[in-house]
């Protein structure tokens, strides 16, 4: 289905801005007529990118501007764990700790950051900066211990002196060093 005019937009889905509007608009163009349910993986970056999590209301708008049930863009929020489900940390830091990754440090790597931190595993520090995640197989075994920093940054052979650099120099950008 094409996706509705502002118009004819329902109520959730005209609580999108233009500009996410125009940005979900870009995405279904890039599917044939009548699959907009196609770009539902690239309106949820949309939404995330702007919000920085996706809301159960954003889901509402997403699948009310698709023209899809509401369940069918909830799986897929629930299935990847790239889309955040709730607020997280201006920084999020998923380690990997599958198999390959825990056999050479991971999760040694995510309790260290989890001490450094003063966070649990889930959790966000009290400054909003940092999100402590793990996460499933990054595809990066021969480099591991490795780490995906907000979902677009992968960091290999992660010691815990790399670690702190990493922290240590996000937090001095943040002026919180």
């Amino acid at each position: 289905m094409s996706a509705p005019s502002t118009s004819a937009a329902p109520v959730a889905a005209q609580q999108l801005s233009e500009s996410t509007r125009t940005r979900f608009a870009r995405e279904v163009a890039k599917y044939p007529a009548g699959q907009a349910q196609s770009a539902v993986m690239a309106c949820l970056s949309i939404v995330q990118q702007e919000q920085g999590w996706v809301s159960r209301e954003a889901e509402l708008a997403i699948a009310e501007y698709l023209g899809i049930p509401v369940m069918a863009v909830h799986e897929v929020t629930t299935f990847y764990n790239m889309y955040n489900q709730q607020p997280v940390g201006k920084y999020k830091l998923n380690v990997c700790t599958n198999l390959p990754c825990q056999l050479r440090g991971g999760n040694e790597a995510l309790a260290h950051l989890a001490h450094k931190l003063g966070i649990q595993m889930g959790g966000t520090t009290a400054d909003g900066l940092f999100t402590l995640q793990q996460c499933e197989c990054l595809g990066a075994c021969a480099d591991a211990p490795v780490m995906l920093v907000n979902d677009r940054n992968m960091c290999s052979f992660m010691s815990h002196d790399k670690l702190d650099q990493l922290v240590d120099g996000l937090k001095a950008v943040e002026g919180k060093a």
